[in-house]
């Protein structure tokens, strides 16, 4: 992809067997699974909300998003809270990902393009291919894993969500 060799840090996250990364910059933080508030008349893929420190965020499950199975709560099951671009507004969303691996740093020329073919994921969601211990890591481009049709649901639901008082007692 890139041709400098310089050195950019991803979050690694498995989604079924296969091993997915993020740009370390659009993580604020891991959280440990926790209560999620369902929203009705929601896209299938939004789990729902959380209440993070008296901010309502809206919960995405990855593999519903990429037509995979349901995310099923686990030991392992985390909430990833990431910061999404949108018409130049960040929006911070949390993704529901199976297990959080490592934080791995890779060099711009270990980065190969997104193949044509064979994935099952739509490529616009793909930046690239790492590569670490023989093992393929999708990269994504979270800012376009979610469409602005996608983010407009989602904001248009937090102006009808819950108040915060009303998520202390739904999650207590």
């Amino acid at each position: 992809m890139a041709e400098d060799n310089s050195i950019m840090q991803f979050l690694t996250f498995k989604l079924d067997d296969e091993v997915f990364a993020l740009h370390i910059e659009k993580i604020r933080e891991v959280l440990e699974f926790t209560t999620v508030t369902k929203m009705p008349r929601t896209p299938e893929f939004m789990r729902g909300v959380i209440n993070l420190r008296g901010s309502v965020v809206p919960v995405i499950d990855l593999k519903q998003k990429f037509g995979m199975s349901y995310t099923k709560k686990a030991v392992d099951t985390c909430v990833v809270i990431t910061e999404v671009e949108m018409e130049g507004e960040k929006i911070v969303l949390g993704a529901m990902v199976d297990s959080v691996k490592e934080v791995m740093e890779l060099e711009n020329s270990a980065i190969e393009p997104p193949p044509k073919i064979g994935t099952q994921l739509s490529n616009e969601y793909i930046e690239g291919m790492g590569k670490q211990d023989e093992e393929f890591i999708i990269i994504l481009d979270i800012d376009k894993v979610f469409s602005t049709m996608d983010l407009s649901m989602v904001t248009e639901k937090q102006g009808q969500m819950p108040s915060e008082a009303e998520l202390e007692v739904v999650n207590s």
